[in-house]
C-alpha cells in the first residue's frame, strides 16, 4: 500500500499551490480484498500515530481517508467490480481520497 500526496493547482500550471491531497493506493488480490487490506492500513496508522504521539497532518489525513472510506464503502459491490479482472489474471489497484469530507475511489486494471 502506498500512500501519494498530489499537490494540487488551478487550471493554470503557473498558479500557486493551493492544496495537497491524501490519495491511498491500494492492491488486492483473490487472496487479500481491499476491506481487509484499508483495515490493516488503518490500524498500521492509528498504531503509528498513537505510538509516535505525532500530529503529522498527512498522517492524520491519511487516518481520516481510511475511516470514511471504511464507515461508507459497500464493500460486497466494490468486490463485485474488480474480482472478475483479478480471476482473468489481471493487476487492479485502488486510488482512495477524500473531497470536501466525502470519501471516493477509483479503480485501475492493468
Amino acid at each position: 500500500m502506498r500512500i501519494n500526496i498530489l499537490i494540487t493547482t488551478g487550471a493554470n500550471p503557473r498558479e500557486e499551490i493551493v492544496k495537497k491531497k491524501v490519495f491511498i493506493e491500494v492492491e488486492p488480490s483473490l487472496s487479500s480484498c481491499i476491506e481487509t487490506l484499508a483495515k490493516k492500513e488503518y490500524k498500521q496508522t492509528l498504531n503509528h500515530i498513537l505510538k509516535t504521539r505525532t500530529k503529522d497532518e498527512e498522517l492524520l489525513e491519511r487516518l481520516e481517508v481510511l475511516r470514511l472510506f471504511l464507515e461508507s464503502t459497500d464493500f460486497g459491490v466494490l468486490r463485485s467490480q474488480y474480482e472478475k479482472y483479478l480471476e482473468e489474471g489481471k493487476k487492479v489497484r485502488f486510488r482512495i481520497y477524500s473531497t470536501k469530507g466525502k470519501v471516493h475511489h477509483k479503480l485501475v486494471v492493468r
